[in-house]
């Protein structure tokens, strides 16, 4: 079956807000579910499909590209152009669960990063995650930018594999906090490819 990629449009955001939490292990939702415990939401899923549907912000529908196979979406991919001089933060006001992305995207300056990258599990091993890594190299090339970049947990093995398969290697890596019990990651990687 062909694989098809498309610029997202607003009708893929719950699409979006599904896929952003698969492959942040959850961590979008917990962090969602904050709406929901202040009662301006019923679901964190509900938060994600809004914060999907606007306009700007790195988690928005411009800044996505659905995967397709036979008309159903089968993976997101979300990323932008990294800054050449990454904004100074003030990391103790930040969450510590967070505070290791922030410090590990604050190191891709000049890439393409790739923010989110996922499949619905019905449509793995068919190809989707390589086409839309393809489709990350021509945006980073279209931004002129200096190579990709991803930050992941380095507990996913499956997703390492594919990603050293295609010229990432670890570049860094930050403690991982975690966000709920149970979780086997001892640290998020920031994994890079320089463009050819």
């Amino acid at each position: 079956m062909a694989i098809t990629i498309r610029a997202a449009t607003p009708h893929d955001a719950a699409d979006m807000a599904v896929l952003v939490d698969i492959a942040g292990h959850g961590l979008p939702a917990w962090l969602w579910g904050g709406a929901v415990k202040r009662g301006e939401a019923y679901s964190a899923l509900e938060v994600g499909r809004s914060r999907a549907l606007r306009e700007e912000g790195a988690f928005s529908w411009r800044n996505a590209r659905i995967a397709e196979i036979d008309t159903a979406v089968a993976g997101l991919l979300v990323g932008y152009r990294e800054p050449d001089h990454p904004e100074d933060e003030d990391l103790d006001q930040i969450d510590p669960i967070l505070r290791s992305l922030v410090q590990l995207e604050a190191l891709a300056s000049s890439t393409w990063y790739i923010n989110v990258l996922a499949v619905y599990a019905e449509f793995r091993g068919r190809g989707v995650g390589s086409a839309l890594i393809g489709e990350a190299e021509r945006l980073a090339r279209e931004a002129n930018a200096s190579g990709l970049s991803l930050i992941m947990q380095d507990d996913n093995g499956e997703a390492l594999r594919v990603y050293q398969r295609h010229g990432f290697e670890t570049a860094a890596a930050r403690p991982y906090v975690p966000f709920a019990a149970g979780a086997s990651a001892k640290n998020w990687l920031l994994m890079t490819k320089p463009l050819a």
